[in-house]
């Protein structure tokens, strides 16, 4: 049966229909590999005992990103994010902890923008501010991982 508005509708079955319409019109806004990052996040949690920790927040969006890190001669150990904002900051901090983990410090400040964006398959342009939130966040996490060494 068609959502109708003339029909009287409980506040749940408004709320279905309203994110069930996002949910389409972001599958077409978004790649697969953004999407999957977004559903299956990679190193989402906190690292214990780490070398450094970081929580950045994008004034404009609202967005937070925390990075924790662990390095062990010289190289990325270990790297866990925590997340609250759009699809694509989701996305994107999963991508940069998994283009980060095993570099060495100077390897993941190589780490770019554009590697991050290609890492999800794209992003819409109203997008790329989450690409720039997860790059300034790990460049803020090793030089602070860099200061402890």
């Amino acid at each position: 049966m068609a959502f109708s508005w003339e029909k009287r509708h409980s506040t749940f079955e408004v709320l279905l229909y309203t994110n069930w319409r996002t949910a389409i019109a972001e599958k077409r806004m978004y790649s697969p590999q953004l999407l999957d990052h977004f559903e299956h996040p990679r190193n989402a949690g906190d690292v214990t005992a780490p070398d450094a920790t970081v929580r950045m927040e994008n004034p404009a969006c609202g967005d937070i990103l925390q990075l924790t890190l662990k390095v062990s001669d010289g190289r990325i150990e270990e790297i866990r994010f925590r997340a609250k904002g759009c699809v694509a900051s989701m996305a994107c901090a999963s991508a940069v902890t998994e283009l980060a983990r095993g570099r060495t410090l100077a390897g993941a400040r190589a780490v770019s923008r554009e590697e991050v964006v290609r890492a999800v398959g794209g992003l819409p342009a109203a997008s790329m501010h989450a690409s720039h939130l997860a790059v300034d966040a790990l460049a803020a996490a090793l030089e602070q991982a860099a200061g402890k060494r």
